[in-house]
């Protein structure tokens, strides 16, 4: 029968005579996002005949159900408030007892709470996957935040770091035994995200063409952790430095959120509110990173992010922060640049050499496609997930 709590216009969730093992994927909220998006590739990349899958968001669902392939995946909300949910426990305990999860995948430290009900209903397998430490890298808290991770740790089987730098704080800070760590990167869809064959096409409903401008972009929710506002300084700084770029250099905001209006602040202060162009959330993220010249990534924090990787295999020059996991992922001067966070000063004397040497710009973005070929393929990816969840279980497959 379905689960009342869960009020969501999506697919009744239904205890099932399937013989597959299902896992339960668990996040804050289910909605645009490189997190969120990893899910959905793993869900859609993974053979059906090897589990089923839902999705739980402790807060809401949103339209980003719909790239799920599968319409027999449930999506479920909790609506749950900010702040600790422990009143939420037996919900999700009944929750956890009626669909009988054999795994319980949650992710990142906003949905790691979800290992208690699950370990108490009896869920065999807890895995938690770490994204990245946005709250640990940039709020005061990061101790707090160090403690409660320890505190959830006897209730979770196993962990996931998505880099190595996430792999090591797992490890030294948090204490997880060796034994209990694995670390996957990202896998990306080099068929759906590829390089242009030609002329690179126009944006749907850009005000600049590739043929005349040079396109730098970044895509991203704007929020202070992705610091579009630092490229935006940079970018002002750009055209300072190389007047003559003014014709030629355009700047795509790709994004919508809080920091919007802060954004277009330095934009206009700087005079180039006409040579940048913010067109919001969009979908096509394919269709527009093609239309690029340059993808640019100035996150204060980040795991590994998967528009980077997206952006490397549609074969572009890179410009990223040497946060988190985007040295791992960016091998500086063959792949792509690296400068450090809050400097838009540096990241303004890159971009101006990116511009003015299309040689090397070039040679960057095909080193880059060449790196997601060989170390970021997606069976790759959704192999190590599927063997994790096979060892845990004490499965014996042929995949």
């Amino acid at each position: 029968m379905a689960f009342e709590a869960f009020a969501h216009p999506v697919q009744p969730v239904m205890a099932t005579a399937d013989d597959r093992p299902l896992v339960m994927h668990i996040v804050y909220r289910f909605d645009t996002g490189g997190l969120e998006n990893g899910v959905v590739n793993l869900i859609n990349h993974m053979p059906a005949s090897a589990y089923r899958h839902a999705v739980l968001a402790l807060t809401e669902v949103t339209d980003f159900r719909h790239r799920i392939r599968n319409e027999g995946v449930p999506t479920l909300a909790l609506h749950k408030p900010p702040g600790q949910g422990f009143w939420q426990y037996p919900k999700l305990f009944r929750l956890f007892r009626q669909l009988r999860p054999a795994v319980v995948h949650t992710r990142n430290l906003a949905a790691l709470e979800a290992v208690v009900p699950a370990w108490a209903a009896g869920v065999p397998v807890r895995v938690h996957s770490e994204h990245g430490l946005e709250g640990r890298d940039l709020a005061a808290a990061s101790t707090r935040y160090d403690r409660v991770r320890k505190l959830y740790r006897p209730f979770v089987s196993h962990y996931v770091a998505l880099s190595k730098d996430l792999e090591t704080y797992l490890s030294r800070v948090v204490s997880v035994p060796a034994g209990r760590l694995s670390q996957f990167y990202n896998g990306v869809d080099v068929e759906k995200f590829r390089p242009v064959l030609g002329m690179r096409p126009a944006i749907a409903g850009c005000p600049f063409s590739p043929e005349n401008h040079w396109i730098v972009g970044t895509v991203g929710r704007l929020q202070p952790v992705k610091d579009q506002a630092t490229l935006a300084r940079a970018f002002v700084r750009a055209v300072t430095l190389a007047p003559e770029l003014k014709d030629r250099l355009r700047l795509a905001i790709v994004g919508e959120g809080p920091l919007r209006t802060e954004v277009m602040e330095i934009l206009n202060s700087g005079g180039v509110a006409g040579m940048s162009w913010l067109p919001g959330e969009r979908h096509d993220i394919p269709e527009i990173l093609r239309g690029l010249h340059c993808f640019a990534l100035p996150s204060q924090s980040e795991g590994i992010s998967n528009v980077l990787l997206e952006a490397m295999a549609s074969g572009l020059p890179v410009l990223a922060t040497a946060v988190g996991g985007n040295p791992e992922l960016v091998d500086a001067g063959r792949t792509g640049e690296l400068v450090p966070p809050s400097d838009p000063e540096a990241m303004a004397q890159v971009l101006v050499r990116l511009v003015r040497d299309p040689g090397y710009s070039a040679a960057l973005g095909r080193a880059a496609r060449a790196d997601i070929e060989t170390r970021f393929s997606m069976p790759t990816m959704v192999g190590a997930y599927q063997g994790l969840y096979d060892r845990l279980l004490g499965r014996v497959t042929g995949h």
